[in-house]
């Protein structure tokens, strides 16, 4: 007697067997959202950068450098008076990550370090000034790399917080005139700015109520300022903002309200951020020139702007220069090895 087996082989792609899904891959709408990315900051800049040699072909500098000659000294004066405190404020936003970090690093010169690195980040960009040069800076007087992230982390954070809140209000209740090829409803403007005030409120409410005082991304960690912290955080960031609006409208002599100019410049910042160029030239001019021209000649919108230029980017960094070469050679002085005792163990969150 013979029994005859059948070799049961498994299904192969032959026999229509369908391969399993990789659990990975990602979904349609999340290849989109990938795409929309990595496509929606290009498609600014182009935007923008049109802009901006668009009205460099079309510029009366003639007319432009007779109208910069008009500014009283008495107004680039005050505007250079407040390019100062507002350096002087940015500065500060460091002393935030000084009291959560814990370093010991003195109060001086924590304000000089920022002070410097800002010059350099808004005129050579963020890499060189923002990061590379606060690295430098605050590892030759002795803070180990994780703390002066930290440090940097905190005053971006500052900066940003103060954005949303001072951005979400222009929107929400003095929506700027934008171009017609810009234009959104105000029912759309006053939703985005909805949209930045929750944002605010949203890391107001994380610093108040949450029981996890520490946010955890792979492997770094930071403690969440206290509520009282993060308020002084919204306000000291808010007020730069709604310093760097004065200084322009000062410069334009008050001739469009407070509201325009201000959601111009936010605007600007936006628009530096997203095209990487350097000191933001060009680009503040032409958003400022896109977004005001039909309000004020666009030489005396220049005019204004390359003296705002002039007291808030080109005189700080000619302090910050020399600055930068009496910071190297104190700390040459006080030797290649900075003191040990200017950071500390990592301290945890500190109201």
């Amino acid at each position: 007697m013979s029994t005859t087996q059948t070799a049961v082989r498994p299904a192969g792609p032959e026999q229509g067997a369908q391969p399993a899904a990789d659990p990975g891959a990602p979904r349609a709408g999340q290849r989109a959202w990938l795409w929309f990315k990595r496509l929606a900051p290009w498609a600014l800049a182009a935007v923008v950068l049109t802009l901006v040699a668009d009205q460099a072909r079309t510029v009366d500098w003639p007319a432009v450098w007779q109208a910069l000659q008009s500014l009283s000294p008495a107004r680039l004066a005050v505007a250079a008076l407040l390019a100062l405190v507002s350096y002087g404020l940015y500065a500060a936003f460091d002393l935030v990550g000084r009291r959560l970090t814990g370093h010991r690093l003195s109060v001086k010169r924590t304000l000089g370090t920022a002070a410097i690195s800002y010059a350099f980040n808004l005129n050579f960009g963020a890499w060189v000034g923002g990061i590379a040069l606060r690295l430098r800076l605050y590892s030759r007087w002795g803070l180990a790399v994780p703390s002066v992230l930290q440090v940097m982390t905190y005053s971006m954070l500052t900066n940003w917080l103060g954005y949303l809140w001072v951005g979400g209000a222009v929107l929400m209740f003095a929506p700027p005139r934008l171009p017609a090829a810009w234009a959104l409803p105000d029912t759309g403007l006053r939703a985005v700015g909805l949209a930045m005030l929750a944002a605010a409120g949203a890391y107001l409410a994380l610093c108040r109520f949450s029981r996890q005082r520490q946010l955890s991304w792979r492997t770094h960690t930071l403690p969440l300022p206290s509520a009282s912290l993060a308020a002084l955080q919204a306000l000291a960031g808010g007020a730069n903002w709604l310093l760097i609006g004065s200084i322009a409208w000062l410069l334009l002599g008050g001739r469009i309200d407070y509201a325009s100019v201000l959601g111009t410049m936010l605007l600007a910042a936006v628009a530096g951020v997203v095209t990487h160029v350097p000191a933001n030239l060009g680009v503040l001019e032409a958003v400022v020139v896109a977004t005001l021209g039909a309000r004020l000649p666009a030489h005396e919108l220049l005019a204004a702007m390359l003296a705002y230029r002039a007291a808030y980017y080109l005189l700080p960094l000619a302090v910050a220069l020399p600055a930068y070469g009496l910071s190297e050679a104190a700390a040459r002085r006080a030797g290649s090895a900075p003191a040990p005792q200017a950071d500390s163990p990592p301290a945890g969150a500190r109201g």
